[in-house]
């Protein structure tokens, strides 16, 4: 049995459920390395929902030193259909998750767990075969084994780290891919010269800022009240804190990390809704607990960002917003930098500079060194060599501070801002003539005909009775680069 998630799958199929359309399932077994786990519901008859499993070399430079399985979903359509390669940059959700672009161009859709995420992770975890290339070269070759069933018109998506992800695969495997959507994903091409302490200082209009240091300055001082709730409720529910540091750490945590998660998950209509300094502390505790999550740093939630956490240290590169932290250092306990006495494990990784990472039981010790070059190198070739790649980024949003942007030699490739936007930006958020825009950008990538016109919207009682908002709400879930304070 092999655990993904929460969940326990079995390694072969059933022959009942292959019954109805053994053709797919027949492909699919025929290719080299792709064994497939389970078929789920799909989300809608036009699909069948798969969970496969690749086998992937630690190291693609030296494919002798072992292999691991990578967790791949795969919704599918039509072999004659587009095929979108989604990935998320993190651990994949076991669920069918049909994303915009899919939509879009009425494909299929593969979706990749990310190398060191979750079930995906070698054993021994060796932290040095964590790198883009290497998880780039394990996006290439999955779709090089499948383009012998889905020969047509590929593109591939992510959104925020995953967004990342799908801009390095085509630095090194352009050839995959006839287009890319790349949703609020951050391009730290110098880690040394961020701009997020002036992005934070500007973000929205100074009544709401200034109301959201007022309430992160009231969790902070009020943290003897919280922290043996948090205490209790944490034992109730099986959470604990011991890599993080304790539950007041914890805490925080998620306080300190107010003002950013407010602006990349939240609208400025929402500014009505913060607390008051003097503010019940349920009231307050609720605040906290709807933006960033009063659990949230826990364990487990560490542990599973261990592997970000070691990429930002070595070549993603993390924000700076020391400035904007004197608004609240006065009231901060702990020390968020990998050089300082006191920080975790985990923390050591999110500080940067040169430390030995905390890896899995039995996995060789990897040594962490930021590489500069890394995302110079890829900031270049989107400017110099990219085509056919849109962005999409949120006003609002902290992540949009230092986006990718198109140069000099980028080619056939459109970059958008939503006005007001956060970081569930998404081009159905355009407006219309932006949306049609990009509409059919996608669509000729994939080989479709153009549309004249959008689609007339439907009426008022249809949009009130859809799930736009539980959409939305889903988008942002998965878009989840953590806030600066949220790393341990």
């Amino acid at each position: 049995m092999l655990r993904l998630g929460s969940s326990l799958f079995a390694l072969s199929l059933s022959s009942t459920a292959l019954a109805h359309a053994p053709d797919i399932v027949d492909e699919l077994q025929r290719v080299p390395g792709l064994r497939v786990l389970e078929e789920q519901a799909p989300p809608s008859p036009d699909y069948r929902f798969f969970v496969l499993s690749y086998t992937q070399p630690v190291d693609h430079l030296d494919p002798g030193r072992g292999t691991f399985e990578q967790i791949v979903t795969l919704l599918h359509r039509s072999t004659s259909a587009p095929t979108v390669a989604y990935t998320t940059g993190y651990d994949l959700p076991i669920y069918p998750i049909l994303d915009e672009p899919t939509e879009l161009v009425a494909g299929n859709q593969v979706s990749i767990e990310e190398r060191f995420f979750a079930s995906s992770t070698p054993e021994p975890a060796d932290y040095a075969d964590l790198n883009i290339f290497q998880a780039a070269s394990d996006h290439h070759r999955i779709i090089d084994s499948l383009r012998a069933i889905y020969s047509g018109k590929w593109l591939s998506t992510g959104a925020s780290k995953g967004g990342m992800a799908t801009v390095y695969h085509r630095r090194f495997f352009d050839g995959d891919i006839d287009g890319s959507v790349v949703y609020v994903a951050p391009n730290d091409v110098d880690n040394d010269d961020d701009v997020y302490d002036e992005f934070l200082a500007n973000v929205g209009t100074e009544e709401c800022r200034d109301a959201l240091v007022a309430v992160t300055r009231a969790a902070l001082e009020r943290r003897a009240e919280v922290v043996p709730v948090l205490d209790v409720l944490a034992t109730e529910i099986g959470y604990t804190f011991d890599y993080v540091g304790g539950a007041d750490a914890a805490y925080e945590s998620a306080a300190g990390s107010l003002y950013w998660s407010f602006w990349q998950y939240w609208l400025e209509e929402d500014c009505a809704s913060i607390p008051l300094p003097d503010a019940p502390l349920g009231e307050l505790l609720s605040f906290v607990s709807n933006v960033t999550g009063l659990l949230g740093a826990n364990d487990l939630s560490a542990i599973a960002y261990y592997a970000y956490n070691y990429q930002a240290a070595t070549q993603l590169g993390s924000p700076d917003t020391s400035d904007w932290l004197t608004a609240i250092e006065d009231l901060l306990l702990y020390t968020y930098d990998a050089a300082e006495e006191g920080t975790t494990e985990a923390g050591e990784a999110a500080g940067g500079g040169t430390t030995e990472a905390g890896t899995t039981e039995g996995s060789p010790e990897a040594l962490i060194q930021f590489d500069s070059s890394a995302m110079a190198d890829i900031d270049h070739w989107v400017k110099n060599e990219g085509h056919d790649l849109i962005f999409i980024y949120g006003e609002n949003d902290p992540w949009s501070a230092e986006p990718f942007e198109l140069g000099p030699g980028t080619r056939d490739s459109a970059w958008y801002m939503l006005a007001g936007g956060n970081h569930g930006a998404s081009i159905g958020d355009l407006p219309d003539g932006e949306r049609l825009e990009a509409t059919n950008r996608v669509r000729s990538w994939a080989g479709l005909r153009e549309l004249d016109a959008l689609p007339e919207p439907p009426p008022d009682e249809a949009i009130a009775a859809s799930d736009a908002t539980v959409a939305r709400a889903q988008r942002l879930a998965l878009r989840r680069l953590p806030a600066p304070l949220a790393r341990f």
